[in-house]
């Protein structure tokens, strides 16, 4: 029989990392059937990830901040883990020439390539990446996905997007950055999105961030990347 891994954050009601749990302190059902662990840890384990990036036009004024925000996440995550970088708009780009990579000065690169125009094709990026994510090395997943509005321009829909997610064995964390405008004159675009943005990640195992300021998105990126350096791993 197959070996079942399961990588598990375990957060508060206010969102933060409950850290020094034990084995005991976990029940794992299949099917509603409890299934005996065969081990547990809590391990810095190597991750493949992948940063995906909103570069529709209303991201222009944010780019330079979330882009510092990334690379923070990128520096503060595991030295050894593998990563790819996927810039959208109306369609979707994969910037680091198909490659994964372990240096930061070509995810920062990849990151600075952008030309921040047209629509936003959220659904097909997602999809697209969490496919790559498959031709990975490592067997811990991770997206995180940063954008400021909700889908204007995907051939796939919000279905397709949640199925991609729920099979794909990685888990999703989300920034929802959002303008002062929007969250005054647009704020039922603000709620779809943010519901949308909240059910990818839940479909996952992941987490939703909502900022009321774009500086306020580095430090969620740093504990983003604490939280995937101290998942608990568990195996049935």
């Amino acid at each position: 029989m197959d070996l079942v891994v399961l990588h598990v954050t375990v957060a508060d009601g206010s969102g933060q990392f409950v850290a020094d749990l034990k084995q005991g302190n976990f029940r794992v059902f299949e099917q509603s059937v409890e299934q005996k662990l065969a081990f547990f840890s809590r391990d810095d384990i190597p991750v493949t990830m992948g940063l995906v990036i909103d570069n529709s036009g209303s991201m222009r004024e944010k780019r330079d901040q979330v882009n510092a925000a990334a690379m923070t996440f990128v520096r503060t995550s595991n030295p050894q883990d593998e990563a790819f970088v996927v810039n959208f708009n109306d369609e979707y780009y994969l910037d680091t020439e198909g490659e994964f990579t372990s240096d930061p000065s070509n995810l920062h690169d990849a990151l600075a390539r952008i030309d921040t125009r047209g629509s936003t094709a959220l659904y097909d990026a997602l999809i697209g990446s969490l496919a790559h994510l498959k031709k990975g090395h490592k067997d811990k997943r991770v997206l995180l996905l940063v954008t400021d509005g909700e889908d204007t321009a995907s051939e796939k829909t919000f279905e397709d997007a949640i199925k991609a997610s729920e099979e794909s064995n990685a888990t999703i964390y989300a920034i929802g950055v959002y303008s002062e405008d929007d969250l005054e004159h647009d704020k039922r675009m603000v709620r779809r999105s943010k519901k949308v943005l909240s059910e990818l990640a839940e479909a996952t195992g992941g987490l939703a961030y909502f900022p009321d300021k774009l500086e306020q998105v580095t430090p969620i990126c740093e504990q983003v990347a604490r939280e995937i350096r101290n998942q608990y791993t568990l195996g049935y």
